[in-house]
């Protein structure tokens, strides 16, 4: 066991490492160019345009990044041991549909114009009926089913996505861009309340789940069998759902909707460290982080000095890292 701790702690060691080092990448890659040596000098001149780069764009999005890489991460972590299927996603129980019609309906009908803060506000409450709906239709006489909670999580989403492109379709243009674009993923959030509550909220649960880390170890051999082990198999269900729900409504209210994060780098991470959840859910956390915070720097750099959307960036890089993965897997079972 103490050797399994030790190997642990290398693994931990090295991600944090990473982490260190993209976040100093994102800090002095750019339209300004900026040396890490020069970092503190240009934080004690405030009047200096690297300053305004820094203190203003480059840090609360480099945080904003780990913070939304970081929990979706975790809650594509949790949701694959829930539902033992390592193609589940946070965004497969419907939650991204209910933001992103919370968004759309406050574009179309202008409240967002009433208050800066009312367009994320309109995403959460979104993301909030959404599992509220998915988790009151899975309760059945047998108590919550993680099939039916799946299952009925899709019909929502393309429920949520039919009424989004009825919205659309009867907008302005200049309503239908800024839709688009929200739903394209950004990191450019310029409050910063709402970067240290994301932050907080982002501690908070990856906390909180590791009250849960040998329950979701339970859970891995089926529902059943965890209930033989002693661990309230529904409660454990139901808490971790509100949980990763919360993080995953946060994300998108604040980031829009950045795909593919919660699903691949989950699944990498599990073939790097292994199964056990007492080593998954941080090292998902820190990779989750690095690898937002690395598709944040070349969504800046690629067409310089204009910017693509990040969540462009994470699908296809997230997809072909994952189509590469199973054909690896796939060529490993024929032999």
């Amino acid at each position: 066991m103490k050797r399994k701790e030790w190997v642990w702690g290398v693994y931990v060691l090295l991600l944090i490492v990473a982490l260190l080092g993209s976040f100093m990448l994102s800090l002095g890659m750019g339209e300004i160019p900026i040396r890490i040596s020069e970092i503190p000098r240009i934080l004690s001149e405030k009047e200096s345009m690297e300053y305004g780069a820094l203190a203003f764009i480059r840090i609360p999005r480099t945080l904003l990044g780990l913070t939304i890489g970081g929990s979706l991460s975790l809650a594509g972590a949790i949701l694959q041991g829930i539902y033992r299927n390592p193609l589940v996603e946070p965004y497969t129980l419907g939650i991204s549909g209910g933001a992103s019609l919370g968004i759309t309906f406050a574009i179309v009908s202008g409240l967002y114009l009433l208050n800066i803060l009312f367009l994320p506000f309109a995403g959460f409450i979104g993301a909030f009926v959404t599992i509220f709906l998915v988790y009151t239709l899975s309760l059945g006489r047998g108590g919550l089913s993680v099939n039916r909670m799946l299952l009925i999580g899709v019909m929502i989403s393309f429920i949520s996505s039919s009424l989004m492109m009825f919205l659309m379709s009867i907008t302005s243009r200049d309503n239908l861009h800024s839709i688009v674009f929200w739903m394209m993923g950004s990191l450019n959030e310029s409050d910063n309340t709402l970067i240290i509550v994301m932050i907080a909220l982002s501690l908070f649960c990856l906390i909180i789940s590791y009250l849960f880390a040998m329950p979701l170890n339970a859970l891995r051999l089926g529902e059943d069998k965890a209930r033989h082990l002693g661990f309230n198999a529904n409660s454990v269900i139901r808490i971790l759902f509100i949980l990763t729900s919360l993080l995953t409504g946060a994300c998108i209210a604040v980031a829009g909707v950045i795909g593919f994060v919660g699903l691949v780098i989950p699944h990498i991470v599990r073939l790097w460290v292994g199964t056990d959840y007492r080593i998954l859910l941080i090292s998902s956390f820190l990779s989750g982080g690095i690898f937002l915070i690395l598709c944040d720097v070349a969504a800046r750099t690629i067409i310089s000095p204009n910017e693509l959307p990040i969540g462009v960036i994470t699908g296809i890089v997230g997809g072909i890292v994952f189509i590469v993965l199973l054909a690896n897997l796939r060529r490993k079972v024929i032999r």
